[in-house]
């Protein structure tokens, strides 16, 4: 399994969001976007409903009729009702069940630094865990490393 961290820097995290989410959808998979902030959750979806012209990035709330039927699915519980393999935590809040996906991406803030570092630190050493930090340079790129 694979952490990426994202460290939230230039773009706000509904942006990022979106970039991200395209990718997955880009890749064939199902995405699992979790925050405990139900307002969040709100702006997460109006920036996935007007994601650009490229393409309708389709998703709905783990509360909606049908969450199994979505490809990408906002949820408060860290649970992949869609069958998602992939997990984005965007309210920069961890949650130990994200090990149990292929992959999780973690987005953090400047409030969040500490406990990311700590998290980077805890999983240091895990034989099944590999770890990827991106940060985003002042012309918008993200560039991975560490």
């Amino acid at each position: 399994m694979r952490v990426d961290f994202y460290q939230l820097s230039r773009d706000p995290v509904e942006r990022v969001v979106a970039m991200l989410a395209r990718k997955v959808l880009q890749a064939g998979e199902r995405l699992l976007v979790v925050s405990g902030d139900a307002s969040q959750r709100e702006l997460l979806s109006k920036e996935l409903w007007r994601a650009g012209s490229e393409e309708f990035l389709a998703h709905g709330e783990a509360s909606d009729p049908q969450p199994d039927k979505q490809p990408i699915l906002l949820s408060g519980e860290a649970e992949a009702a869609n069958g998602a393999r992939m997990i984005l935590l965007a309210d920069g809040q961890w949650r130990e069940n994200a090990l149990g996906f292929d992959r999780a991406l973690l987005l953090f803030g400047a409030s969040e630094t500490e406990a990311a570092r700590a998290l980077w630190r805890q999983l240091d050493g895990k034989e099944d865990v590999a770890r990827e930090i991106h940060k985003q340079d002042e012309q918008g790129r993200w560039r991975a490393g560490g």
